[in-house]
């Protein structure tokens, strides 16, 4: 046992040293997150959605440092990726749109002007009635729940709502004033 120490220790330092770093860069990234989330008065469930995507991110991360800090020689690191990112290749180019909806509503935490409960008009000629005032009843990973006038629930996909003008008709803290005074 000494002996696997010692042999290894320059590697179980390394290893030690980018997990303690990448638990670190975890609870700051979820606490800077949060603390977005919070200020822009974003729903929870975006907020959790958001620190999951970091996550991965961060463990993608570390797996990478990992590799790098235990030496394994770069053409079988090579060969493996280059046959992981194939087969994922494949697989995205197939869900490009989805793949482009979830890098949208990441866009959208931190970018995005409107909030639940917000009455928005999209300016879009394929829209059925392309004026109409639609209310945010949710912001989803893939997709953004609207309600129509006449009780309707329409979907809208989140890469669409980078790619469309958006009026603002009313916000939700206005719809609040508006119902108090009457």
């Amino acid at each position: 046992m000494d002996t696997l120490f010692f042999e290894y220790k320059n590697e179980l330092l390394g290893t030690a040293i980018c997990l303690l770093v990448l638990l670190i860069l975890k609870y700051l990234g979820t606490k800077a997150i949060k603390k977005v989330g919070k200020i822009s008065d974003i729903n929870e469930v975006r907020t959790r959605l958001i620190i999951k995507y970091s996550t991965v991110g961060l463990t993608t991360l570390g797996i990478v440092a990992l590799i790098l800090i235990w030496g394994v020689e770069m053409k079988d690191i090579g060969l493996v990726f280059s046959s992981v990112f194939a087969v994922i290749g494949v697989a995205l180019f197939a869900q490009w749109s989805i793949l482009s909806n979830v890098t949208a509503g990441v866009i959208l935490f931190f970018s995005f002007p409107f909030k639940i409960g917000d009455k928005i008009k999209i300016m879009d000629k394929e829209i059925e009635l392309p004026n109409e005032v639609y209310l945010i009843e949710d912001i989803r990973a893939f997709h953004i729940h609207l309600r129509r006038n006449n009780g309707e629930l329409f979907t809208y996909p989140n890469n669409m709502m980078l790619q469309k003008a958006i009026a603002l008709a009313q916000t939700y803290e206005d719809s609040l004033e508006r119902s108090e005074v009457l």
